[in-house]
């Protein structure tokens, strides 16, 4: 009777704690939300007060349930084709909001470096250094929490509709500086290395270049899984098309199991020669592999300039993929793999 009790209280012990896990946020949101600033502003020209933010593991569910009650409505209906478009758009309404507070974010912190550079010993310019410094912290916690929002909608968008999700269109301090100049200068030193980190990751270099026009996203991600696995530590550099296969290729890299730091490697300047001098400058990151989709005369030229710097190259041709009308509707778990993509052919010249 005793150990029936005893093994009782284990099976409970392990249901509790089971009760438990389901109960908490994941590392993601208890970083995003669990640990707010104590004093933040919420919008421009606002006091500085104590806020909270929401708690870290309803805004996960909350997060989840928004893209999962979508789907549960509209499945077996006339509706049920428009699904994904209307996910699509919560999603996107997140990565838009992001992009909108990064580029506060940027303003206020350009505006809290000039402040620092004016070396004001007044009690008023201080005031005004530590209010702006502030906002510019609130800016950034918000930030944080809409993109870790974001992240988690689109995972949860991959799950049910069985299509990664991608967006539209990514100091010395002087003696003679006050104690709020010199916390200024501490916070843009720490934000300038957290934005350098989410930029210009540091770690082995993986190039991935492909043409706008691709389906066959399965297939992609499974190379890049078998990347990872040999490179843990990788950054994804993709050649920063919005679209297609540079698009696909950073939704793998977003994946919450996934998280690899990807760089944007788009196009700069203007001129016939700006993209073959982007791909030379893609082969003197020095990648350790590169996955190589048929495109254009650019793919191409990327793929000649890798291999003459002796860059082992995963090339895919288009006809690997598969038949677009069945990958659009199939999910991921449904069926098996299809056929991988050929060893290492050869495109045309550029």
């Amino acid at each position: 009777m005793v150990a029936h009790s005893s093994a009782q209280s284990v099976d409970s012990f392990a249901d509790l704690r089971a009760l438990y896990a389901e109960q908490i946020a994941t590392p993601e949101f208890q970083a995003s939300f669990g640990d707010p600033i104590p004093l933040s502003i919420i919008e421009p020209g606002d006091e500085p007060g104590e806020h909270d933010m929401p708690e870290p593991f309803a805004a996960q569910a909350e997060c989840g349930g928004i893209i999962a009650t979508i789907f549960d409505l509209f499945n077996d209906t006339r509706l049920a084709p428009l699904s994904a478009e209307i996910a699509w758009g919560f999603v996107n309404s997140f990565h838009f909001v992001a992009g909108k507070l990064e580029r506060r974010e940027d303003a206020l912190a350009a505006e809290v470096g000039e402040m620092v550079r004016r070396m004001d010993m007044s009690e008023v310019f201080n005031s005004e250094l530590e209010e702006k410094q502030l906002l510019c912290q609130s800016t950034a916690e918000q930030r944080a929490a809409i993109e870790c929002m974001r992240d988690y909608a689109a995972e949860m968008y991959r799950t049910q509709s069985g299509w990664p999700w991608s967006p539209a269109r990514g100091s010395r301090a002087s003696s003679a500086s006050t104690a709020s100049q010199i916390a200024a200068q501490d916070f843009l030193r720490e934000r300038a290395l957290d934005a350098r980190e989410r930029y210009l990751p540091q770690g082995p270099v993986v190039v991935f270049s492909g043409p706008a026009q691709w389906h066959d996203w399965e297939m992609l991600w499974r190379r890049l899984d078998e990347i990872r696995a040999r490179v843990p530590h990788m950054t994804l550099v993709t050649t920063g098309q919005r679209k297609g296969a540079d698009a696909i290729a950073a939704a793998w890299a977003g994946r919450s199991e996934t998280r690899v730091p990807v760089v944007a490697f788009g196009l700069y300047g203007t001129g016939r020669k700006t993209a073959f001098t982007r791909n030379r400058k893609l082969a003197e990151l020095r990648p350790v592999e590169a996955v190589v989709c048929e495109g254009s005369g650019l793919q191409a030229n990327l793929y000649q300039t890798l291999r003459q710097a002796n860059v082992p190259i995963h090339a895919f041709r288009k006809t690997d993929q598969a038949p677009e009308k069945e990958s659009a509707v199939r999910r991921p778990t449904a069926h098996g793999a299809m056929k991988a993509a050929r060893g290492d052919p050869m495109f045309a010249a550029a």
